[in-house]
């Protein structure tokens, strides 16, 4: 069996039909049945081709006379473009016009399709470039691209590289300015805002990326996700050391989801001193909440040390103290140090924690691990006494049904950093890559980065409106 292919470009008499391709397919067995991979690209390629080369010469054509009097212009020169798309490289003839001299022009000539293609690559493969790169490594979209359509042959991972990070310092560029503070009016104001809908609460956690060029390195990047009593939840992310707006990139996460002045919002956290100043000055009436699934983490640690020293013993010429009664007596002030930061008591979490120090000193010269136990007792109270504005009564915020700790955003920093960052790939990454895969990333996650495509390129369809309306009606 022979099928051929045409199109037919233009309207009435002035149509022309071109040949695309003649297939010549049998029908025995099924693997002959339909297209094959290799001649669906083919065909791809060249109805681009086609469909690219009309429209360009269209384009030209309508802008080859003065829009002032009419008259004809004429050329200076020709040169090649190529134009980049998903079905394959088009090389166009790009003419160079010279103005009308009826009017005053910046410059003698002009190209037409400078001013149709200043990117030469189309915003659908810019848009599938960012997308894949956002979810697997750029050699691999590469590779998956160029095994599916007819992309350019020369296409890899640095190509991918730097047209998805081109993509995110556009998304970059279009951040406010950065402020100490966007709590905006007075309270008068916000009493007249219509009742918020909710509180929106947020969840900040940290992670580590290799340095590229400090090998034995690593660097951290903040991660968070906000989420609305009402609507979708959103994540945002950025490299500490690198972003100079952090606290408007989150500022316009909490608006695009309707934040108003006079909304509850919960920001939890690790109490890490970047975090809470990320969090402050944002909304008037913001409360930050230490996150509880760090203080059981840490008091968790503490008390895998105190069942340590059951096995240990005391020095010879000790007091005649029983081990287990003074491991007893530690890991009751320590139950009882945890009891008072649910209720939401630091003061009295922190009477009862005193008392683990001095109980500890009996095993300095016999227990191995003394050393890493006497910093974690020293640091945990540090961390209790610099934090202890933050510390809330979690029983009762638990009981109510409320969030109490960043859990959440635990498997956001594996969702959005171990999945595609670090892990099985160990990659290593420069502050400014890890930051701007991550913007593009982060869009991806929140289902962002199509609609920041087509406010850039109006006339960019949807992908489940691409379909033209002949076509639904015939399937």
């Amino acid at each position: 069996m022979k099928f051929k292919v045409q199109i037919v470009a233009g309207d009435g008499a002035d149509a022309v039909v071109h040949e695309l391709a003649i297939l010549e397919k049998e029908c025995e067995l099924v693997e002959q049945i339909g297209l094959t991979l290799a001649e669906s690209k083919e065909l791809l390629r060249e109805l681009q081709k086609q469909l690219v080369e009309h429209q360009a010469e269209a384009f030209v054509h309508a802008r080859a006379f003065c829009g002032e009097c009419g008259s004809k212009l004429r050329g200076k020169g020709r040169h090649g473009v190529v134009f980049r798309t998903l079905f394959g490289n088009v090389s166009l003839d790009s003419p160079r016009l010279r103005h009308c001299a009826c009017t005053t022009h910046d410059t003698a000539s002009f190209s037409p399709l400078a001013d149709l293609l200043p990117e030469r690559s189309a915003p659908e493969l810019r848009f599938m470039e960012a997308k894949w790169a956002s979810l697997v490594s750029y050699g691999m979209t590469a590779k998956a691209l160029q095994d599916f359509l007819p992309v350019d042959d020369a296409m890899n991972a640095s190509t991918v590289r730097n047209h998805t990070l081109a993509v995110a310092q556009r998304c970059e560029a279009k951040l406010g300015e950065e402020q100490f503070a966007f709590v905006e009016g007075c309270p008068n104001d916000w009493n007249a805002l219509p009742p918020a809908e909710g509180p929106i609460t947020v969840g900040i956690d940290g992670g580590y990326l290799r340095h590229w060029t400090e090998k034995k390195t690593n660097f951290e990047v903040i991660v968070g996700k906000s989420v609305p009593t009402e609507g979708a939840a959103k994540c945002f992310g950025f490299v500490q050391s690198y972003d100079e707006k952090p606290k408007r990139r989150l500022y316009d996460v909490l608006s695009s989801q309707g934040m108003q002045m006079n909304q509850d919002v919960f920001f939890m956290s690790d109490g890490e001193k970047t975090v809470r100043e990320l969090q402050l000055y944002l909304n008037p009436r913001a409360k930050h909440v230490l996150d509880w699934f760090h203080i059981t983490m840490r008091i968790t640690v503490l008390g895998q040390f105190l069942k340590g020293l059951r096995h240990s013993k005391l020095p010879e010429d000790a007091a005649p103290l029983a081990v287990t009664g003074l491991v007893d007596e530690m890991e009751r002030a320590l139950g009882s140090t945890k009891w008072n930061l649910w209720h939401g008591c630091p003061g009295r979490a922190l009477e009862s924690f005193s008392d683990i120090y001095p109980l500890s000193c009996n095993f300095a010269e016999t227990y191995p691990k003394y050393k890493a136990l006497e910093k974690l007792v020293r640091e945990f109270q540090r961390y209790i006494e610099n934090n202890r504005h933050m510390v809330i009564n979690y029983g009762q915020r638990w009981r109510e049904g409320l969030v109490i700790s960043t859990a959440f955003v635990e498997s956001l920093v594996n969702s959005l950093l171990g999945k595609r960052f670090t892990k099985k790939q160990q990659m290593q990454w420069t502050h400014r890559g890890a930051h701007l895969l991550l913007q593009t990333r982060t869009r991806v996650v929140n289902g962002e980065l199509e609609a920041t495509f087509r406010e850039w390129y109006p006339g960019m369809k949807a992908a489940n409106d691409a379909q033209p309306e002949s076509l639904r009606e015939a399937a």
